[in-house]
């Protein structure tokens, strides 16, 4: 599925007519860009999210954390998915809440750290793909790991920190299930020059019903 990954209002409803856009990704950056609330926001998301709307945690201790990922239920709904960071803490946090809200391990960087989120009860694992590659070297590499360790799971990768329409299809090729793009790469993947060229001599020299 492809995801809208961004807390604005309107970039939301932009995507509802086009139909394939399958729910909206947010964090705290993306949050903070929004005119509203933090909670504002994520009510008025999740009327519109044709699917899950995704909040990520901010507090970094374990009780706060678990009431962080229950109050965000309360305001979304059961569209929540509660991104939760790939650290220690998360990792408990991710095996306290799965049962009872769907959890995606977020900012994984290793193999070992998609095995934890597993082994946690978590829906997806969360990939930073061009972030990846910028720090280990290739990102791409690490969603095919991912995708060789999660495969018969019930664990899905979500592929995110994509910057084009091609790294976006690599990173569905190396193993993702999801990706998640902000509004110009969405739009983007739906053109290509040949397209429109094609479609332009077809409209030229043919005919159609009247």
């Amino acid at each position: 599925m492809l995801y809208l990954d961004s807390a604005i209002i309107k970039e939301a409803q932009t995507i509802i007519p086009w139909g394939w856009v399958k729910g909206i990704t947010t964090n705290p950056t993306l949050l903070a860009k929004s005119e509203l609330s933090p909670e504002d926001t994520l009510k008025q998301l999740a009327q519109i999210s044709p699917g899950e709307l995704y909040y990520q945690l901010t507090t970094t201790e374990f009780d706060l954390m678990v009431a962080e990922g229950r109050r965000a239920y309360e305001i979304i709904g059961s569209k929540t998915v509660l991104k939760i960071p790939a650290t220690a803490i998360g990792f408990q946090v991710t095996a306290k809440l799965s049962s009872e809200i769907s959890c995606a391990v977020t900012a994984i960087y290793s193999a070992a750290q998609t095995v934890i989120a597993k082994e946690c009860g978590a829906k997806y694992a969360i990939a930073y793909v061009n972030r990846a590659t910028k720090l280990l070297g290739d990102g791409l590499a690490l969603v095919k790991q991912m995708s060789q360790l999660l495969e018969g799971s019930e664990t899905e990768i979500l592929a995110a920190s994509l910057k084009s329409p091609e790294e976006a299809a690599s990173a569905l090729l190396a193993g993702a299930h999801h990706l998640t793009l902000p509004l110009p790469i969405l739009a983007a993947m739906t053109t290509h020059e040949l397209s429109e060229q094609t479609v332009t001599e077809f409209n030229e020299k043919g005919m159609g019903i009247k």
